[in-house]
This record gives C-alpha cells, sequence and structure tokens, in this order.
C-alpha cells in the first residue's frame, strides 16, 4: 500500500533562475525560496518519495483533465512568456507511468473526464521543471505532473485530488504531493515592469488576503481556509484557478486534514503576484 510522505505548496516563479544568475540586478534575491525547494527535496529524499506528483499551474489545458504518464521526461526548456528568464533549462526526469494511469482510472470511477498520455513529444512545463531542478536536480524520484484545466469548477478539481490519494494507496509508492504555483496572481501591467515589480506586490487586497490564508494555515483553521478557497481563487486572481491548492488539500482530506504548516521561506512577491513554500505534514 503505498503513501504520501510528503505535501507542499511550491512557488516556481522565474525569477528563481534570474537570482542565480550572473550579473542579474535579481543576483541573490530568492535565495531564501531556493532553499526552501531545495530542502524539500532533502526531505523527500530521507523520506524515501519514490515519486513526485506535481499539480502544475503553467500546464493550462482547455479540455478536460491531463496527466504526463511518459516513462522518462528530457528536454531543453525555454518559456515561451519569458524567454529572457528560462532559457535552455535542460531537464532528464524518469516518469512513473503506473502511477499516472492509476490516477487515471481511479478519477474515471468518479465520472471525472481524465487522460494519462504516454508521447514522447508532451513536455514538461515550467511549473514542474523549474521546482524539480531545486527538489530533484539529480532525477532520483520519478515525476508525474498533472495538467490544471481551465474551464472546470472546484468539486472537479477536488475530485482530481481525491483520485491521486486512492491511487497513492493502490499503488507500492511513497509520494510526494506538489501544488505548483502562486497564491494570490495578479501580474503588473508591462507599463509597470520596472524594478519595483520585484519588489511589491500588484493589489494590496490581495497581499492582505494572502497573509491572511498564511495565518489560517499556521493556525490549522483549515475548515475556513476550503471554505474561503472558491472565492479566494476568483477574487485574488489564482493561478490556473488555484487548481494546484484544492488538488492537493483533497488528497489531504480537505477539511478534515489537522496537520502542521511549516512556512519554509518568507512571502514573497514576484512580477507582482505573492509567493511562497510551505510544508503540509502528513501524520505518520
Amino acid at each position: 500500500m503505498g503513501k504520501i510522505v510528503l505535501a507542499a505548496k511550491v512557488t516556481h516563479v522565474p525569477s528563481l533562475m534570474l537570482s542565480e544568475r550572473e550579473g542579474s540586478p535579481l543576483k541573490g534575491m530568492r535565495d531564501g525560496a531556493i532553499k526552501s525547494l531545495r530542502e524539500l527535496g532533502r526531505r523527500a529524499h530521507e523520506r524515501g518519495v519514490d515519486t513526485f506528483v506535481v499539480f502544475d499551474t503553467h500546464w493550462l489545458s482547455n479540455f478536460g483533465y491531463h496527466i504526463n504518464a511518459n516513462a522518462r521526461h528530457k528536454g531543453s526548456y525555454t518559456s515561451h512568456e519569458a524567454p529572457h528568464m528560462i532559457q535552455n533549462l535542460g531537464y532528464d526526469l524518469p516518469g512513473d507511468p503506473i502511477l499516472a494511469e492509476q490516477i487515471a482510472t481511479e478519477a474515471r470511477k468518479m465520472s471525472l473526464n481524465v487522460l494519462a498520455h504516454k508521447v514522447q513529444t508532451l513536455g514538461l512545463e515550467y511549473g514542474t521543471i523549474v521546482p524539480m531542478h531545486y527538489m530533484n536536480a539529480d532525477g532520483r524520484a520519478n515525476v508525474v505532473s498533472v495538467a490544471s484545466p481551465l474551464f472546470t469548477s472546484v468539486d472537479e478539481s477536488r475530485t482530481l485530488g481525491d483520485a491521486v490519494r486512492r491511487a497513492v494507496e493502490a499503488c507500492d509508492r511513497k509520494v510526494a504531493l506538489i501544488a505548483s504555483g502562486s497564491l494570490s496572481h495578479r501580474l503588473w501591467p508591462n507599463k509597470n515592469l520596472g524594478p519595483e515589480a520585484w519588489t511589491t506586490v500588484a493589489s494590496e487586497f490581495n497581499r492582505q488576503v494572502d497573509l491572511r490564508v498564511l495565518e489560517l494555515w499556521q493556525q490549522r483553521r483549515y475548515k475556513e481556509f476550503v471554505a474561503m478557497l472558491p472565492d479566494y481563487a476568483v477574487k485574488c486572481n489564482g493561478e490556473g484557478g488555484m487548481a494546484d491548492t484544492i488538488m492537493l488539500f483533497a488528497a489531504l482530506g480537505w477539511d478534515a486534514y489537522a496537520g502542521e504548516a511549516e512556512q519554509l521561506c518568507d512571502y514573497f512577491p514576484s512580477s507582482g503576484s505573492g509567493q511562497v513554500s510551505v510544508e503540509f505534514h502528513v501524520p505518520a
């Protein structure tokens, strides 16, 4: 019987790459966030994680739910939306077709349209590549990437998260669940993309709600959080509809989850969005 041994909400912003680039005006600015991802990777290795399941808010699907079930993920990635930030980022990671197919099977049992794809030309998006660059740099663990549909509902994403939990239990795997995306996600318009774009959140309302969400997590007030989550996703410009967070909490038990939320880096802005890395501890 498989088990979820690590669960986290993480940042994947491309400014992480710029923070490591010599001569960049952002050099060193994302050190805390990078350390948080590396620490999660260390914990995953320490706990014997076989597979990372990444809920990727940069793999946006128009038609249903999709899972990358390739046996190998290999390529060189340049971001189409920010090619000046992520260029020629190589990745070579093992996949987990068995778990990917099992997730799709469990979802279909619950009448959710999910397709698991074994297509060599189906690459990963940076919502998966960037966290894995820091958390799974040696490719020690398998990777399954799950898309975030644009035209869906909270209930459907909850169903997918529940299907992930069932699939993990049905497979002989130790699994890390990664919700890869921002908190609030209102970005600065082009005319405001000066240096302050890296140091300020585009909406003070969004910033205040993000900080309140972090308080709720730290106080383990998850029932209140999931009750506000549908409005939070809409009113604070949720990246990918906050599908990653919905799936993560569904897999953890939704409002029945009661574990510790450990914030691993300071809350920080990037291009106007609110970012953080938090581990949600899973009871032994």
